[in-house]
């Protein structure tokens, strides 16, 4: 059973989602909870079915105190670097939030002081706290719902399936078709026999 917080405090969990694809955003959330709430099913997104992560999207949102969900695009990525846009991803959530929390849990080991607020990095937070499980549920849906649009105007991609992560077939299909405005230049996007 996941904790409810991290400390007594008004208390928000952030994570991300997209880190290690090869095309489209990263996308962060951030979510504060009450410590009394009725999501039984709530776990980290990766251990979760696609179904039961939509499903609870809208439950979580029904009773949070505050959410927030922010886009870094592959044009900043390539800029900045993928822990930079992460962590700035991060940021937007929090700054979006309609309550200020006392207090910020990130899922992982890496993240930059936020305003004044204090923190705790939790390594696979994810699966340990509600507002982080929370968070990384929200940042998946969201940033899934978006690959799913792109899908529409680049099929040959696989997005709809794949969601920008580099799999076989989409790293296929950069070798037929080239590269979109919406991959990560910066990024090994074909494997090293591919690449000859």
């Amino acid at each position: 059973m996941l904790k409810t917080q991290y400390t007594l405090s008004l208390e928000a969990g952030t994570d991300e989602a997209g880190r290690g694809c090869l095309a489209g955003p990263v996308t962060a959330a951030a979510v504060i909870l009450p410590k009394k709430n009725n999501l039984p099913l709530l776990n980290d997104s990766k251990k979760l079915t696609e179904k039961q992560r939509y499903a609870l999207r809208p439950e979580i949102e029904k009773q949070a105190l505050a959410y927030a969900v922010a886009h870094v695009y592959q044009e900043e990525i390539d800029e900045i670097n993928i822990l930079n846009a992460s962590i700035k991803a991060m940021h937007l959530a929090l700054k979006q939030l309609s309550l200020i929390p006392e207090f910020i849990v990130v899922d992982g080991n890496r993240f930059k002081q936020f305003e004044d607020i204090p923190h705790a990095c939790v390594v696979k937070g994810d699966g340990k706290y509600q507002n982080i499980a929370a968070a990384s549920v929200l940042a998946k849906t969201y940033r899934d719902d978006y690959m799913k649009k792109l899908d529409t105007e680049f099929p040959q991609y696989n997005w709809n399936k794949n969601k920008g992560y580099p799999t076989k077939k989409h790293r296929e299909a950069i070798a037929t078709f080239g590269t979109t405005v919406h991959h990560r230049i910066s990024f090994q996007l074909l494997s090293k026999k591919e690449d000859i």
